[in-house]
């Protein structure tokens, strides 16, 4: 008995199929196959076959994007200044007074 069949299509780009293609057809595999392989392998896993981490400098600018976040609603707390309150602030800072 043959499983019925689905047809999976998405979008990716071209410079990035290219490369897997490239990469698939050096150890003897097509898309199609390769893509079936990565299926059953989800179904084995429960999961994917792989951890989804983020790579370093993701992380970084995720943690940096988090702590301006922060550091933003910590201000939207303060009252609000006055030009002349900014400008005397950044003097008393430049001359080492706070």
């Amino acid at each position: 008995m043959v499983a019925a069949q689905a047809l999976v299509q998405f979008r990716v780009d071209r410079a990035l199929r290219d490369m897997v293609n490239d990469i698939l057809e050096a150890i003897g595999l097509d898309m199609p196959t390769a893509m079936r392989m990565f299926y059953n392998r989800i179904v084995l896993e429960r999961g994917l076959p792989f951890a989804p981490t983020l790579p370093k400098d993701a992380a970084i600018r995720l943690q940096a994007r988090r702590a301006f976040e922060g550091l933003r609603q910590e201000a939207s707390k303060l009252p609000e200044m006055t030009e002349a309150e900014i400008e005397a602030e950044i003097a008393d800072a430049r001359l080492g007074r706070n």
